[in-house]
């Protein structure tokens, strides 16, 4: 499979003009093609393709006004026009919205290289038009042999410069257990596990909150346009970035360690864009990173011969007793009930632990099956079916069972 491995660099002054000067080109060429393809449907319903726009930068250098685009390599240039023609792909086959034009403060500084545009010789990368091979502090090696099919250079808003390279790789293989874990997700606990252990959320926002409201008060007093105005931005970057290494770090260790000791890893189908719309917790959600928490155990499943189970959001683990033989659903659960007594076999749930209980069994029944499996136990409340009244259950890959009468 192909993987990137990112590292720090620090460029020197010669290398940071000349890609500084790479990033302005790459977001003016993608937002004049982007200009193009835009008028070009707005007017005559036509579609122009990559390679119309290629052809438009041949002649975009032609012209005193945008010479300039002929000083820097031209493969980033190539690069951000197929990017920009993967966009539309997307767009029109409905995965993702209209494309937007690049701005110089919001969008990301970044420009693609391919192999006719670097040299990676003995451990060094040399990028075209640079006389000096890149100052890479190698945290890690290189795969044995890899050769490096792309480099993608970036720049951060806290002014911090990463070099991503995409190469063959072949993850190790790891031990085959037989465990499965229910995960449940939460905000004093980060995640819930089945087997009744609790991790802290660490809150990386909240510790660092005192000094983020420093640097952005500092930020609103310097005058609009100014170079202390820009000083200022970069320590409030600086704070930020702090903040999501320190939360990408033990998102990393989290997974990496449920993914190692389980073959079956159960978690539930948040809906993340919704729950933050709650201005109670939206904070506090964001920072738990629960679509980063998802995304990274998708990812890692499918790297070490895992098996992910999606549990619908309609699901009642929370409410549903986990106590064999009873599965009663309990009428209604406010949040800030943590534990509540079964009205029908008198077993006391701790809420979380409960829910992670009954997400493991789901998740295993989905993957036993191969499909979705919803609970058709009876409720007290209204004698329908608890599949009936919470919807849909448990499905392999987070796909969606059929709603079957």
């Amino acid at each position: 499979m192909k993987r990137a491995y990112r590292y720090r660099f620090y460029p020197t002054g010669a290398q940071t003009a000349e890609l500084s000067r790479t990033f302005g080109c790459v977001r003016l060429v993608y937002n004049k093609a982007l200009a193009v393809r835009t008028e070009a449907w707005d007017r005559n319903r036509e579609r122009v393709n990559y390679n119309a726009t290629s052809a438009m930068l041949t002649g975009w250098k032609k012209t005193d006004d945008l010479a300039f685009l002929a000083e820097v390599s031209s493969v980033p240039l190539q690069q951000t026009l197929r990017h920009l023609q993967g966009a539309f792909s997307h767009f029109f086959a409905g995965r993702a919205k209209y494309p937007r034009f690049k701005s110089r403060k919001k969008s990301r500084a970044s420009a693609e290289y391919t192999p006719s545009a670097f040299r990676y010789r003995d451990g060094k990368l040399t990028l075209a038009k640079m006389a000096e091979p890149l100052d890479i502090v190698w945290s890690r090696p290189l795969p044995e042999g890899a050769t490096p099919s792309t480099v993608t250079v970036s720049r951060d808003a806290a002014g911090r410069w990463f070099v991503s390279i995409l190469c063959e790789d072949t993850v190790e293989s790891a031990p085959a257990p037989n465990d499965a874990v229910g995960i449940d997700a939460g905000i004093t606990s980060l995640v819930t596990l089945s087997t009744g252990e609790k991790i802290t959320n660490p809150r990386h926002e909240r510790r660092d909150r005192t000094r983020l409201a420093r640097a952005q008060r500092a930020l609103s007093r310097k005058a609009a346009g100014s170079a202390n105005r820009a000083k200022a931005r970069r320590r409030v970057a600086r704070v930020h970035a702090r903040i999501a290494d320190r939360r990408r770090d033990f998102l990393h260790k989290l997974t990496t360690r449920l993914v190692r000791e389980n073959q079956v890893v159960v978690i539930e189908d948040l809906t993340v864009r919704t729950l933050v719309k709650n201005r109670a917790l939206a904070r506090a959600i964001s920072d738990a990173a629960w679509s980063q928490l998802r995304s990274m155990l998708e990812y890692k499943t499918a790297w070490y011969g895992r098996e992910l189970v999606v549990v619908d959001r309609f699901f009642p683990s929370t409410r549903l007793c986990s106590a064999p033989g009873c599965g009663h659903v309990h009428e209604r659960l406010p949040l800030d009930v943590r534990e509540w007594t079964c009205p029908r076999c008198g077993t006391v749930h701790d809420r979380d632990v409960n829910a992670a209980h009954n997400l493991r069994a789901a998740g295993l029944a989905a993957s036993a099956c191969g499909a979705g499996v919803r609970p058709q136990r009876e409720s007290s409340r209204t004698g329908l079916s608890a599949s009936k009244q919470e919807g849909r259950g448990a499905t392999r890959d987070g796909a969606k069972a059929p709603n079957h009468p």
